[in-house]
């Protein structure tokens, strides 16, 4: 893989931090991490937590003051009924202003071409949503810059390994001097917990159709079983390690046969049966190894890399359980024996909890 400069910040002018008291926060979502979100923005509030004023939610159908509170307003945006084309006047209406904080709880791409806007305008973003720094490089790229003009702040650590200490490390390594070799891991909880699962006892299907129940996959699982959601975020980590990779350098091995990939949402799990012959072979071809599946992203100075791989049971990515995320960085301060960060990386709360981290993080500084 060819050298290029990284994504690191060229100048940093900032602007003076408003008192959390003054700061105003808004939420963009209001699907299962946001409706998440908001019962735990209460329960923190209720334990007297220093939080920014809610002061608007809103999702593709509404948006929503939130005077008389986020749970009433949540309500109001899911009961509003639905529109033909998707609303966007919380970008311009809904004006926020430097020192406030908007949490991003969407999968949106349209959101996701705002957080440079925002971070521009000296607004902090805190976000669940992938797409900012895990899609175009230029999108990423016009984040950080952005950061550097205001000084406001970017909060992604629900994006990989949903709160994991995970981002912020490798940040900090680069940070220190060090020099990122190689980073490989289990990074979608979903795929974690169904390669956790499947032993051959029951189809490959009925345990995607269970996983989706659980909340562990996106709200279209095959999003999870193209690898796209892991390319995302290695792309994420690969760029906090200072490679700035494009989408189009990691190599992906999709699970998905073309005749599920290419359906329609409604056919989609109907199809899902083509998936159970293909993994049954693949899994008694580990096994006859004494090898297990697991689903893994790398990358390294050869080029980077999605899919399905038989590791060794020894191998540090098999030790994970459930949804477990399990990263393993190799670097000059950790040659031999890489650095193995690990805990659970799918789900609603965690992943809440993520966002108000940040928000807490944020309204701190």
């Amino acid at each position: 893989m060819s050298a290029v400069a990284p994504l690191v910040p060229r100048r940093v002018r900032g602007t003076p931090e408003r008192a959390v008291a003054q700061r105003r926060l808004a939420l963009l979502g209001t699907g299962t991490v946001g409706a998440a979100f908001v019962e735990r923005y209460q329960r923190l509030q209720a334990r007297g937590l220093d939080l920014p004023r809610a002061a608007w939610l809103a999702n593709s159908r509404s948006v929503q003051a939130c005077a008389d509170g986020l749970a009433p307003a949540l309500q109001r945006a899911n009961a509003a009924p639905r529109r033909e084309v998707l609303l966007q006047g919380w970008a311009e209406a809904e004006a926020l202003h430097a020192g406030d904080i908007v949490v991003d709880a969407t999968a949106s791409e349209l959101v996701a071409d705002w957080h440079a806007e925002w971070l521009a305008r000296g607004v902090s973003v805190v976000t669940a949503n992938k797409l900012g720094h895990g899609s175009l490089l230029a999108r990423s790229q016009a984040i950080v810059d952005a950061q550097c003009e205001t000084g406001a702040r970017y909060g992604d650590s629900a994006t990989v390994g949903a709160g994991l200490p995970l981002l912020g490390s490798l940040r900090a390594l680069v940070a220190g001097g060090d020099r990122i070799h190689a980073v490989e891991g289990v990074l979608s909880g979903s795929l974690a917990w169904l390669f956790d699962r499947y032993d051959g006892s029951r189809p490959f299907s009925d345990f995607v159709r269970e996983a989706a129940a659980a909340g562990y996959t996106e709200p279209d699982p095959r999003i999870d079983l193209s690898g796209e959601d892991v390319r995302r975020k290695l792309l994420i980590l690969a760029r906090a390690a200072g490679l700035p990779l494009e989408a189009s350098q990691v190599r992906v091995e999709s699970l998905l046969p073309v005749e599920l990939a290419g359906a329609s949402a409604d056919a989609a799990d109907a199809l899902l049966a083509l998936l159970d012959g293909p993994l049954a072979a693949r899994l008694r071809e580990a096994e006859t190894d004494g090898a297990r599946l697991r689903f893994v992203g790398r990358f390294d100075a050869e080029g980077a890399s999605v899919g399905l791989r038989a590791l060794p049971a020894a191998h540090p990515l098999c030790s994970g359980r459930g949804t477990d995320n399990r990263v393993a960085v190799t670097s000059d301060r950790y040659p031999l024996q890489p650095l193995v960060i690990q805990g659970p990386g799918a789900g609603a709360e965690v992943t809440a909890a993520a966002l108000l981290d940040d928000v807490l993080r944020i309204g701190a500084a």
